[in-house]
């Protein structure tokens, strides 16, 4: 039996919600930064029940340098059968530091979209993991 929710669509489990993240190569980070909401679009790896993402200085490396509570979001639509799902992590970023993890993480070959360098790895490691699709 499919689980629904109060709107009628589809509750999703853990390892589906993992799956789809796996599906799309860009999601969203979004954070509190100088007590405004930043959203940021990053291309990202799932690593067990993580997500990681290369970045440069900035928002979100201070973001993850002081281990803030972060969502991360993505989705897929499908404007001809007009079915989509929607994937929400809620948890810490941290940066990866460990050279151990670091030469782990290179191997996955996560090359970053922006044309900058992106030094830094951060990690998502969630608390909580939600997700939602809708079908016709």
């Amino acid at each position: 039996m499919i689980a629904v929710d109060h709107a009628g669509l589809e509750v999703l489990d853990i390892e589906t919600c993992l799956e789809l993240l796996t599906s799309v190569p860009i999601g969203r980070v979004a954070f509190v930064d100088a007590g405004d909401v930043a959203i940021f679009p990053v291309n990202h790896a799932r690593e067990g029940r993580t997500i990681v993402f290369r970045t440069a200085g900035g928002s979100k490396l201070d973001a993850a340098l002081r281990i803030a509570r972060v969502t991360f979001e993505a989705d897929r639509y499908d404007e001809t059968t007009r079915t989509a799902w929607s994937v929400l992590l809620v948890g810490r970023a941290d940066v990866v530091m460990e050279p151990d993890e670091l030469a782990r993480l290179e191997a996955l070959d996560l090359e970053p979209w922006a044309p900058t360098e992106r030094p830094h790895w951060v990690r998502i490691r969630p608390d909580e993991i939600s997700g939602r699709r809708i079908t016709r």
